[in-house]
C-alpha cells in the first residue's frame, strides 16, 4: 500500500502499512542524504556507499531504494567512479592493467564497466611507459631483475611487457 502525498496533512493519523511505508521513506529518504553528502565530497561507487552506509546503521532496504534513486538521476555511477579513480590512482602509482582492474573489482565494479573504464584510461596512458616508470623505481631501490620482475608482475604488468621493458633497460632477458 503506498501513501498518497495527498493524505499526508497535519493532524492525520496512520496506521499498519500505512505507517511502515512512510517511515520506511522517511529512513530511505535519510539514507539518500547521507550519501549525497558521500557523493558531495567525491565520486563513490555503489559497493562503497553500501558498506559506508551500513557502517552508519541504515538497513539494506533503505540502502538499496536511496542507491536506485540517485543512480536512476545520475548523481551515482559506477562508470564515472571507475574513471576518476583511475585517474586519481595514477598519479602517484605505477600499475599495469591486470592490478588496475582487479582494485575496481575490489570496489564493486563489475568487469565490463572496468574494461571500458580501463580501455579509456590506457588510450590516454600508456602501459609501457608506465611499467617503465615502474622499472626505474626498482633501479632507485636497489632491486636485482628477478625482485624487479616480481615486483612488476605484483603490480599488474604482463611477463611479456616486463621482459621488453627490461631489455630496453639494456639488461638480459629474464
Amino acid at each position: 500500500m503506498l501513501v498518497s502525498a495527498d493524505s499526508i496533512t497535519a493532524g492525520a493519523v496512520f496506521t499498519g502499512d500505512a505507517e511502515n511505508d512512510i517511515l520506511d521513506a522517511g529512513l530511505a529518504c535519510a539514507a539518500e542524504r547521507k550519501a549525497l553528502d558521500y557523493l558531495a565530497r567525491a565520486e563513490q561507487s555503489r559497493l562503497g556507499l553500501v558498506r559506508k552506509l551500513s557502517a552508519k546503521g541504515f538497513q539494506k532496504a533503505h540502502i538499496q531504494k536511496a542507491l536506485d534513486y540517485l543512480e536512476q538521476r545520475s548523481y551515482l555511477s559506477d562508470a564515472r567512479f571507475a574513471r576518476s579513480w583511475l585517474n586519481m590512482r595514477s598519479i602517484s602509482h605505477y600499475e599495469g592493467r591486470t592490478r588496475l582492474s582487479a582494485e575496481l573489482a575490489s570496489r564493486g565494479i563489475d568487469r565490463a564497466t572496468a574494461n571500458a573504464a580501463l580501455d579509456e584510461y590506457f588510450e590516454s596512458h600508456d602501459e609501457e611507459a608506465l611499467c617503465r616508470k615502474a622499472l626505474e623505481k626498482c633501479r632507485r631501490q636497489k632491486k636485482t631483475d628477478d625482485k624487479a620482475a616480481a615486483y612488476l608482475t605484483a603490480h599488474g604488468f604482463s611477463y611479456a611487457l616486463i621482459r621488453r621493458c627490461l631489455q630496453m633497460d639494456g639488461d638480459e632477458p629474464l
